[in-house]
Formats: C-alpha cells, structure tokens, sequence
C-alpha cells in the first residue's frame, strides 16, 4: 500500500501558499508508516514546533492500473473519506529554503490521518462533495470538490502515468485555502458532507 498526495488543487490554497498555477498535478508520496486509521490521537512529534493541518478527500483504489485514461478512472475507485496532511510547515519551509527535497516534513509517522472510508455511490457527483475540519467545535477549513483544478479523475489518470496503482493505495486529493497550525490538547473532527467521518484529538 502506498500514499499518494497532489499538492496545490485548490486555486484559494494555491494563493495563500504560492500563487504560482502548475500546468500538472503536483504529486509527493508518503511511506505507509505515515498512516494514522481508527481515530487514534496524533503525537505531536519533538523535531518541529509548527505542525499544520491539511484537509483532504481521499479515494481508496480497488483494482490494479497502470496509464488509466480520464474516462476510465471512475472504474478504480469505489470508496473515499475525509483525511489530514499533517505538514512540519518549519521544516518544509527550511527544505524549500536550501533547495532540498521536503520528504520528511510530509512524510514523518503518522502524518496522513484518514477518516472511516464512505461508498462512492451514495453521492450523487463526484465533482460536488463538500467537506470540512471543526477543531475544538470551530470549523476552520472548508472546501468542496468542484473548487479543484484537477479532478478526482484527472488526478488518477495522471499519477498512473508515473506510479502503477494498486488495491489499497490511497490518494490524497488536495487541500483547499485554510490550512493552519494545530496544538497539543485540540480535537480535530472532518465532516463529509455533514457526516462525521473522522475524530480525533492531538496529544
């Protein structure tokens, strides 16, 4: 299982963290230590102090694929959720800085926080799913999948240019505008269309 993640889809995110558009979808991995299932709390780990939340739709892949086209894309997926990309903003900010790759500010244990997994089919289009992060009962981020610049679809085709797709990989889709710090103590809740789906505290 692999964790595939596309990073500036969002044009609101793209202005508050670049404002440069790329022509491709922008795509990282991270290892499958990264994974954090079944609501355990998140260890906010010792190497950084500005660890950032990241709210994404994630589709689980159910069939092997290798340079899927667009219109067959849909037949790879049946299940999504809601889930975290935890970034060490501090120490990606340093990678960038010195030109070094930022692998360990995305990828480090625990950093891909996944919500329980939700049928494709109970929605309606793909493409029109909202979804959001409450922290201590606030909601701070927002976002909604026909905001992306590359679809769901889109997405899958081109990363199985790159990467062959297997049963089990998750990809991470991308976060909308909003993504900020979070602190020992808080509790993080992602809703999928109003339903709760993942819910877990920082500790």
């Amino acid at each position: 299982m692999k964790i595939i993640a596309v990073g500036m889809n969002y044009p609101s995110h793209v202005k508050e963290m670049t404002d440069v558009l790329s022509p491709e979808p922008v795509i990282f991995c991270k290892p499958d230590n990264a994974l954090l299932l079944n609501n355990k709390p998140f260890f906010y780990p010792d190497f950084s102090k500005d660890i950032h939340y990241e709210t994404e739709i994630v589709v689980k892949i159910n069939r092997l694929g290798k340079n899927i086209a667009e219109k067959f894309a849909h037949r790879y997926y049946s299940e999504l959720t809601v889930g975290i990309d935890f970034t060490a903003r501090d120490l990606q900010k340093r990678c960038k800085a010195e030109g070094l790759p930022w692998e360990i500010a995305k990828g480090f244990d625990n950093s891909a926080a996944i919500g329980k997994m939700v049928k494709k089919s109970v929605f309606a289009d793909m493409q029109a799913i909202g979804f959001h992060l409450d922290i201590n009962g606030m909601t701070v981020q927002q976002g909604n999948t026909k905001e992306m610049i590359f679809s769901i679809d889109q997405i899958i085709s081109n990363v199985s240019k790159y990467f062959t797709l297997k049963i089990g990989d998750l990809i991470f889709t991308g976060t909308p505008h909003g993504v900020g710090p979070v602190k020992i103590n808080d509790k993080l809740q992602a809703y999928l269309e109003g339903e709760l789906v993942l819910d877990f505290k920082i500790k």
